[in-house]
């Protein structure tokens, strides 16, 4: 850009430059020549007169050293050959004359002013003065290539400025940005290589003053941030640790209780109280896990995960659950392993609130849910259909908000189990749809997670 607009200004102010020493140039040599023209009338008028007016001997001729002589000359070329002049009385006859303008033809009318001939294979500027006074007619005249020959080397002069002063003034141009920019190279690499939860201010060594503000504002703004995911932090763990104490003092007090002597029906309320603290207390071990995760991800710490084995847990643990609900589930699975670099926490996370979402959604009586799993080329496919209501076409990119639930919902949920699920696959760099099933009633989610590790198949099902 910095060598376009230098071209776009310097190209016309050269040519600009050029138009202008062209007429200046000429302007000049016509003067030369009639300033030479008027000299030599004045000279002759001081003791010259009388000695050239010779009509019955014919003009006085002025020998001039030849071209060829011009060119033998190693150190002293004078252009002699390229410039002359004549002598007239009033009525037009040769008292005077150069040996190269001998025969150059004579005006028709003696008038002072420049006129352009063509003599002897060469253009000539010639200018004459008509000194009425003295009866004198001055013709001096120049070659128009001796003067091609100055404005030439004038516009070789004004084209090599250019020709060469552009590329050296796009290089230093080029190497001034470059030094100019690498302050933010070393910005950049300063960033890119800042460990997270680091509260180290950024330095830059020998920055310029015009970056120092960006420097100050980007570190205040790094500084805030690291205090906002503090407070985060904080709070998650105030949050874990405020559920875990009652969570285990409850815990405690049903175990008292089912060891002493009760009551036969009251027991087994008490176990499925039990059973419900637990599946509590093992999601809130999940949503700690899944804030650790989220920490993790920006360090990049992956491992290998088989997404068999974590479907095959998260069944058991809803397991109760699907037994009460009076659920018709299904899980096939059309790979013996299915193995993905990921988070074992955020994928037992989307694959349970897959599952409970379906089941919050289909009928009492009759609900169906089914589980699949395969590897299609090198991504890992997972399929949960459900036989509900389904979500108008409209309504679905809306369906990830958080705490937003649709109104064929049953159960106590808040609206985060979608949000959950779209946040566990964005760490894997997944992609969620929602598409109609193929009988056209329900729901089918499909999720395409990328790089699935290319494993022998087993095709074997469980329902």
């Amino acid at each position: 850009m910095i060598l376009a607009v230098l071209v776009a200004v310097l190209l016309p102010l050269g040519l600009y430059s050029y138009q202008r020493t062209l007429t200046e140039t000429r302007e000049l040599l016509d003067g030369r020549l009639a300033q030479s023209a008027r000299t030599l009338d004045v000279l002759i008028q001081n003791g010259g007169a009388a000695a050239i007016r010779r009509p019955e001997q014919g003009p006085l001729v002025v020998p001039i050293l030849s071209l060829k002589a011009e060119e033998q000359l190693m150190h002293g070329r004078t252009h002699e050959s390229e410039v002359g002049y004549q002598v007239l009385d009033r009525h037009g006859r040769m008292q005077l004359t150069t040996a190269n303008l001998a025969q150059l033809p004579l005006p028709h009318t003696l008038i002072s002013g420049f006129e352009d001939y063509h003599y002897e294979s060469y253009g000539w500027r010639v200018f004459t003065l008509v000194d009425e006074v003295n009866d004198v007619v001055i013709r001096m005249g120049e070659r128009d290539d001796s003067r091609r020959d100055i404005t030439h080397a004038l516009s070789v002069d004004l084209g090599l400025t250019q020709l060469i002063g552009l590329p050296l003034l796009a290089l230093l141009a080029g190497w001034a940005v470059a030094r100019g920019l690498r302050p933010l190279e070393r910005l950049t690499q300063a960033l890119a290589s800042r460990a997270p939860g680091s509260r180290q201010p950024i330095q830059l060594e020998r920055a310029p003053q015009e970056l120092q503000p960006v420097v100050d504002a980007l570190n205040a703004q790094l500084e805030r941030l690291e205090d906002a995911l503090e407070r985060e932090r904080r709070f998650s763990a105030d949050v874990a640790h405020e559920l875990r104490t009652p969570l285990a003092s409850t815990m405690i007090h049903l175990d008292t209780a089912m060891a002493g002597e009760i009551q036969p029906g009251t027991k087994h309320t008490l176990v499925n109280a039990q059973s419900g603290l637990a599946r509590l207390a093992r999601r809130i071990e999940q949503l700690l896990a899944l804030a650790r995760i989220e920490a993790r991800a920006a360090e990049g710490q992956r491992s290998e995960v088989d997404l068999v084995v974590v479907a095959m847990n998260v069944i058991d643990e809803l397991a109760p659950l699907l037994g009460e609900s009076g659920v018709d589930f299904a899980f096939l699975e059309h790979e013996e392993r299915l193995v993905v670099q990921g988070y074992e926490a955020a994928l037992a996370a989307l694959l349970r609130n897959l599952i409970e979402n379906a089941m919050h959604h289909v009928p009492q009586q009759h609900g169906q849910v089914q589980l699949s799993m395969e590897r299609y080329g090198g991504d890992a496919v997972i399929e949960v259909i459900d036989n509900g209501p389904g979500i108008p076409a409209e309504r679905r990119s809306s369906v990830f908000a958080r705490f937003h639930r649709e109104a064929s919902s049953s159960g106590d949920g808040y609206g985060l189990g979608l949000s959950i699920v779209q946040r566990a696959a964005q760490l894997h760099g997944a992609n969620i749809e929602l598409l109609d099933t193929p009988s056209g009633r329900g729901l089918r989610v499909k999720v395409v997670i990328p790089q699935a590790h290319p494993l022998s198949p087993a095709g074997r099902g469980l329902g």
